[in-house]
Parts: C-alpha cells; structure tokens; sequence
C-alpha cells in the first residue's frame, strides 16, 4: 500500500455504501477479508480508502454510489489535509476547463507519469491565467491549513511581511502523486458537471463540514455589496476569504479582479474560484494586508471589504507611520478604521468602497476623531444598518459602510444613514433579503441620483453632516432616523387583533375531542429500511447544491413549519424536488417532526440534513406514514448520539403493518392534529405582533392608553 494513502472512517465507508455505521461494525465482525484499520484510534479507526473501495466492490456494495460522495472521500482523507487537496484539484479543474487535450494526454498513463507531467502544465495554465507583476513568490515550508495561516508566530510574520506572496503556485510531482486518485475522480466529476460546478460543490461541502472554521459572507450579503459599489472594471477583495464578494462582482469585459488573504490557502482558493467562474484578470496574493500589501499601486473602481474583526494585532505598533492612515492614525482598538482607510487608499478618485463592520465601529469613542474627518471631508456616503442574522456573528446587527473616494466636496454634505432591522426574519430562517435588498437600493439610488434629501420614516434619512459632528460622532442609524408613520399604527393593531381573535377561534374549533382509552395492542412492526427496499417507499436524501433560483426546503423550514427560504449553491446537481404527499424528516437535532408537503411547497429542493420519503400512495397513506414517524419512543430507538448531536437513522424508524382503510383512519387524525399545531403557531406569532406593536405604539405615541 502506497505511504500516506487516503484513509477513511468507519462514518465514512458507510456514506460510501448507502448503510448506518453499524452495518459497517457488523462487517469488521463478520468477514474476516475485511481491511484492517491502518490509523485513527481503538474506538474511531481509520482504514486505506483504497483497500476498502476494493472490498466493497467485491462484495456488490459499491455501484451504487454516486461518483461525488466517492471523490469526497479522497478529498476528506487526503494524508496532506482536506484544504492542499482542494487546491491541487482547484489546479487540475483549471487545466482542464483552460486545455482538456493536455489533462487527456497526461492521464492516459501510470499515475506516476501523470504526476511528472502535471507540474510543467500547470504551471503553463497558472501562469496564463493568475500571473502578473502584482503576484510574487515567497516560499514557505510551513504546512497548509486556516489554523497556521493565523497564528502570529514569528516565522508566519516574516512571510506576511514579505509583499506579494502569491497565492497559488503548481505543486510538485511528488506532492501531486498523493493525490493522483482524487484527481482522476475530480475529472470524472467535471466530465459529468463541468469543471466549474465540480469545484464549487467540493470547495461549499468543505466549507459546510467545518462551519467553525471559516467566517463566510452570505451570497444575499455578497450580492448586495456588489450592487451598491456598481459596475467597476478593476474590482479588489483585500481580505477576500473564500472569494464571496469577488464572485459576485458584475462580469465585465476587461474586467480584472485583485484579492489578498493572510491564510494562504484561502487565497489559493479564491484565486481558483475566481478563474474558473469568469475570463477576467485574476491577480490573488497571500500575506496580512495591513502588514504586506500586494497591490500597493492599484487605484480600483471598486473595493469590497469583509475584514476580520476586533483584531488586536493589526500591526499598530509597526504601521503608525504609514500613508494610508490619511484621515488619522487608528487606535489599537479600531482595526476596522484601519481596513477602511486602506479600502480609500487603493480606490481611484470617485471609486467606491462597502466593508461589512460591527455595529460597535459606528459609536465608540476611540474611532470619532477618524469618523468626524470622514464626515468632513466626503468619504463616508451611506451606513446601513443590517437585521440581526444577516450574517456571523448572526446575533447582532451588522453595517454596511459605504465610502467613495472624494473627487470633489458636494455643496450641502449629507450621509445617508439606512436601518433594515425591520425586515428580521423569525427563528433562524435569516432576513427576508429581497425586502432588505429593495428597500436599500432603492434609497442608495435616489440618494445618488442628488434630487434632494432622502426622507423614509423607520427606514432612512439623508443626515447633514453637520447634524453628526458632535462630541461623539455617533452614526448608528437608529439614534437618527424618525420613527416610522404612525398613522396606520393603531388601524394595522386592530387588524392583527382581529386576525388573533380568528386563529384563536380556529384554535379553539380544531381541538382535539377527549381521548378515548384504548386497550394496549401489539402490532406487526416494519421499519422504512424494509419499506424501501420493498418498494412501498422511494429514500432520497437533500443535496448539496441545485438550479439556480429554486426555492430551497431547510431542515430549519421544517420544523418551524415555515415556506423555502434556503438557497444551495448553483451546480449542475440533480436536485431532490418535492412532490405533494412526500413525507420529509430532519436527521439533526433530536426532535420528533415529520412534515407531509403540500401543494404550497411542492417543487422545492430538499435541503441538507433532511430525508425524503416518497410512499406509494397504493400502500402507504402519507399522513399515517408522518404520524407514527412522529412517536417520541420511535424516534429514541432509531437515534444515535455524539457528543454534541443527535442524529436520526431514518431507515431504523418503525410503523405498525395495517392495512390501508386503517391507515387513512390514523392518518385522519394525525392531519387534524397538525392544523392545530399550524394554528396554535400562528397564534403564537400574532400574540406576539400585538404585543410587541402594542409596546411600541405606547411608548412612541401613536396609540392612546385608553
């Protein structure tokens, strides 16, 4: 067996076989032909990849799964970490979307020859496609990964300080002949999807499977960045993370695209990303930008900016002399102001800059003096104040800092300052974005077309600088907005009482009677395993990435019995679309919910985390299905717990054998009972309204205490 091969776990081999974790345990028991494990520990071992790919096909096991769970795998169990085996496949997909006769020819041979070929090629295609002056080669041994591009070791600071490292360089043929598998699979992948899609449904499962390890801006977020810094041909990211706002810049001909992260492999990834997503000019580069700018002489159209916050070591001590710092020298405290007096420094007059900031930037003392000359001399344009959950941290609200590069001082200089918290989603469901996106664009324009003061009670106000240059120099968009029309106040209270009262009455109508005693019965059991594999149900589990534009079904959705509101990322994926009288389950979480879909939510993707059960409709009435599904000693017996999580196996839950004229008894009730607790939920929000609504006319006027 080749040294350092991929390996993988006993969670891994049964995702790769279509069965729960202790069919894999019954295997080790049972066949003695069974790999041996080669690492991990006693209680989670780690098996050659390849050793087990090879036994399952033996035994009939493997044909049916799909080629992208298997590349995953490879990926996952990479000897050199899931991130440097993404950027050798992010190397490879851009050879072959670039030169596909030169992948074909190199491939058609031993994996060791295609390991000698490969560096030469791509080296060729990198070159081509993120060459230039702006990106120079510093090497460093130090191995790969977010959590050592970070830590502010003293040989990680030499690197940073080095200018222009650049962000992807061809890796060596030894390097790439341990990934030789994963990459012949990555090719079969792009046959299948295109190079594109391959690379985007790797780099999102990576980034889903490690959520504490990135800090992502939301596509929604990203979009409306991107809208509100307008058409620009040279567009840079200076702390571009994964490449989101990057790729949500309007394609343009000639365009050129400039990033920089201080983890290198970010960087590598936002530079692949961003050449196989467009033909624009990619110029990415690894270093701490504060620190080390790479593009030290651009003058961009565009600067979009989502920089790591409440840095302490930002480079305070060393930078206090530096030119950028052209509307004063930051306080160790605001690292922000830093990152937003580079934004100005690289934007050519009349560019514009949005950086995402915390709301605490807007207010705290340390950072007025640098507010105040912003203020005066035309930089700061507009402050949006985002809905709490627009993006992480996702409990406090965050803002949208839009500057511009003066060109020349306006007459009467106003700040546009806009507060979206309004449009708040409820639970985890995220802001309602197409409100939060009409609403902002809509004042950004009328502001910038110059036609006199933006005016929008509760939403938005063009403020004359002069009103802001107090003592504090305080821009949170709340303490200066006036408050929303209450003219309507007390009639839209009236109607969501009279709504309330209607529920409650629904409420009270579909309770249900007594509960007749019932003497105990043993009933025939079967589980949905069985019940899929007789063909009285279809299995299918949520996807990872879809069509563009269709509405997604979250696991969140469902259990707060909630429309679509997720999105996956757009590939060439066959997404699961729901049908009514499909039955779909939440696999995470622990909670005893089924949901039956109806006509309103039917054509939705299936989400992650969830499982679609299809039954026939000759043998299986879908609500019966969903009830007993909903048992709470059901669902503890087919439970598996970590050390953090529940997790559901579905196919282990049970329902009793019955014939079908029962089933549609049971299922009778079991709807009877979900439209209460649909009533009793929408109860609880309207009570809340009227509270709430009651609260705030009080307080503010508009509704008289009698």
């Amino acid at each position: 067996m080749q040294d350092n091969a991929t390996e993988v776990t006993a969670a891994g081999i049964a995702r790769l076989a279509g069965v729960g974790r202790a069919a894999v345990s019954n295997w080790r028991r049972r066949h003695a032909d069974f790999p041996k494990p080669v690492g991990g520990t006693e209680t989670s071992p780690s098996f050659a990849l390849a050793e087990v790919e090879s036994w399952l096909r033996d035994q009939g096991k493997l044909a049916e799964v799909p080629l992208r769970e298997r590349v995953w795998q490879h990926l996952v169990g990479h000897p050199d970490g899931a991130l440097t085996a993404l950027v050798h496949v992010g190397c490879v997909l851009l050879l072959i979307h670039e030169r596909p006769t030169v992948w074909l020819q190199a491939s058609a041979g031993s994996d060791e020859r295609l390991a000698a070929l490969l560096p030469g090629a791509l080296q060729e295609v990198l070159t081509a496609r993120l060459g230039g002056a702006a990106a120079r080669t510093v090497h460093s041994e130090r191995p790969s990964g977010v959590a050592e591009a970070v830590n502010r070791s003293a040989d990680t600071e030499a690197v940073n300080r080095a200018a222009g490292a650049k962000a992807v360089s061809a890796p060596t043929g030894p390097q790439l002949l341990r990934s030789v598998p994963l990459l012949r699979g990555a090719a079969e992948l792009a046959a299948e999807t295109g190079a594109r899609q391959a690379f985007e449904f790797l780099l999102g499962r990576h980034l889903d499977a490690n959520p504490r390890q990135y800090t992502l801006t939301p596509a929604e977020l990203a979009a409306l960045m991107a809208d509100l810094a307008g058409p620009a041909r040279t567009v840079l990211d200076p702390a571009c993370g994964t490449g989101a706002l990057l790729r949500a810049v309007a394609v343009r001909p000639g365009q050129e695209l400039y990033a920089q992260d201080s983890a290198p492999d970010l960087a590598a990834l936002t530079a692949l990303r961003l050449a196989l997503h467009s033909r624009a000019g990619v110029h990415g580069a690894a270093g701490d930008t504060l620190r080390a700018d790479a593009h030290p002489g651009l003058r961009a159209d565009a600067v979009l900016c989502h920089p790591p916050f409440n840095e302490r070591n930002w480079g305070h001590d060393e930078l206090a002399y530096d030119a950028r710092w052209e509307y004063g020298f930051p306080a160790r405290t605001e690292s922000e102001l830093a990152w937003v007096q580079h934004a100005l420094a690289r934007l050519a007059d009349g560019g514009t800059a949005v950086l995402l900031m915390p709301p605490a930037v807007a207010s705290r003392r340390s950072g007025r003096r640098i507010r105040a000359d912003l203020l005066r001399r035309g930089a700061l344009r507009a402050l949006v104040a985002l809905p709490a959950g627009a993006a992480p941290p996702y409990s406090i609200p965050l803002h949208l800092w839009v500057l511009r590069r003066p060109d020349r001082m306006p007459a009467t200089p106003e700040v546009l300052l806009v507060d979206t918290g309004r449009f708040a989603g409820e639970g985890r469901g995220g802001p309602d974005w197409t409100a939060v996106r009409e609403a902002v664009l809509d004042v950004w324009r009328a502001a910038e077309r110059d036609e006199g003061p933006v005016e929008r009670p509760g939403l938005a106000r063009s403020v004359p600088v002069i009103e802001l240059l107090d003592d504090d120099v305080d821009l949170a968009p709340a303490r200066h907005l006036p408050p929303a029309a209450a003219a309507d106040g007390a009639e839209q209270l009236t109607e969501v009482r009279e709504r309330l009262g209607e529920t409650l009455r629904l409420t009270a109508d579909l309770t249900p009677p007594p509960a007749d005693q019932a003497p105990p019965v043993r009933w025939p059991l079967t589980t949905v395993g069985e019940l899929a594999r007789g063909g009285a149900l279809v299995l299918r589990t949520g996807g990872n990435g879809g069509p563009a534009r269709v509405p997604v079904l979250t696991d969140h959705d469902v259990l707060a019995a909630a429309p679509p509101s997720g999105t996956l990322p757009e590939s060439d994926e066959e997404a699961v679309l729901t049908e009514p009288g499909d039955v779909v389950v939440p696999v995470l979480g622990g909670g005893a919910v089924a949901r039956v879909i109806d006509a309103a939510t039917a054509g939705a993707a299936l989400g992650r985390n969830l499982v679609l059960l299809r039954p026939d409709r000759s043998a299986l009435d879908p609500w019966f299905l969903a009830g007993f599904l909903r048992g709470t000693a059901n669902n503890r017996q087919a439970s598996s717990y970590a050390s953090t999580a529940t997790r559901l196996d579905v196919r282990r839950l049970q329902l009793p054998r019955l014939p079908l004229e029962e089933q549609r008894r049971y299922g009778a009730r079991f709807r009877a009972l979900d439209e209460f607790e649909r009533a009793l939920r929408h109860a609880s929000r309207l009570g809340e309204h009227l509270v709430r609504g009651m609260y705030d006319g009080l307080t503010d006027g508009s509704v008289a205490p009698d």
